[in-house]
């Protein structure tokens, strides 16, 4: 089935993926949902088509902020051809420490629940309507534990499998379901990892990839392809050999470190800095 991606709606609109997608989209002249927190970035990126936008800045978390955005939307522009499910935050975390809990369960709120909450209020609208295409910004990172890295890899494998089970509730109803599952983007949240990101990607190129496929109806896209295959090849080892080999890479930076990336909504309880909404993987 091939998807027209007239109309969008896209999560964590303000830097990196998002903000790339939402551009691509905007120069194809879509009109174009921008969801984020940063109101300058939503500006500019309005400025550029006027007419075929509006800002909201929700709590994805949040489904009653999430609902009312996407009843303005639909009443203003109809239902979306797409849903992209992109906003989410990354950041370390120790089990050990009290303090990551918080860190723990703002990670799910954002990245799992956040996705249920984004497309929620727009299935039964596609349903109607029989088609329709739903998103979710998932991760390489989701496909198998990585050490210091407990909470981001927990809610993007959930997200998977949450994804895994929405396909098959709608597929009968002409919705396509896609998983999307980057490795590593040269974006903010991978600017202060230390450890080796094989395949680091632009993420124009990789927004790029994203819109294309879903406007093919793909339901499985893993950027870049190799990082995919290397992934596949690491899942053949032995855990012991696998989490020895993982064991010898720097850990990505807890909320409050040098480098770490800011979780939205998490406040004093992880020392976390000031709230961004830039997304990319992983």
């Amino acid at each position: 089935m091939v998807h027209p991606l007239a109309n969008l709606v896209i999560t964590g609109a303000c830097g990196g993926l998002g903000r790339a997608m939402a551009q691509a989209a905007l120069a194809r002249g879509a009109r174009v949902a921008l969801v984020g927190l940063d109101r300058s970035v939503l500006d500019s990126l309005a400025a550029a088509a006027p007419g075929r936008c509006a800002m909201y800045m929700p709590d994805v978390s949040d489904g009653a902020a999430m609902q009312a955005m996407a009843a303005d939307w639909m009443a203003r522009f109809g239902v979306p051809d797409a849903v992209i499910a992109n906003a989410g935050v990354a950041g370390g975390f120790d089990t050990a420490e009290a303090s990551d809990l918080a860190v723990f369960k703002r990670m799910l709120e954002i990245n799992l629940l956040g996705v249920a909450a984004t497309f929620q209020p727009f299935v039964k609208p596609m349903r109607e309507r029989g088609s329709g295409v739903l998103a979710g910004i998932a991760s390489i990172a989701g496909r198998r534990g990585m050490p210091g890295n407990g909470a981001y890899c927990a809610s993007k494998g959930g997200l998977i499998r949450y994804l895994q089970s929405l396909r098959a509730e709608l597929r009968a109803a002409g919705i396509t379901v896609c998983t999307v599952s980057p490795g590593y983007l040269r974006t903010q949240l991978t600017a202060g990892n230390k450890f080796a990101m094989p395949g680091l990607m632009a993420p124009e190129a990789a927004a790029e990839a994203i819109l294309r496929a879903l406007a093919e109806g793909r339901e499985q896209l893993v950027l870049p392809r190799r990082v995919g295959w290397l992934s596949n090849l690491l899942g053949l080892l032995p855990d012991a050999w696998h989490d020895a080999l993982l064991l010898r890479q720097p850990r990505k930076p807890r909320a409050g470190e040098a480098g770490a990336t800011a979780i939205p909504g998490l406040g004093a309880a992880g020392a976390a800095p000031q709230p961004s909404s830039d997304k990319a993987a992983r």
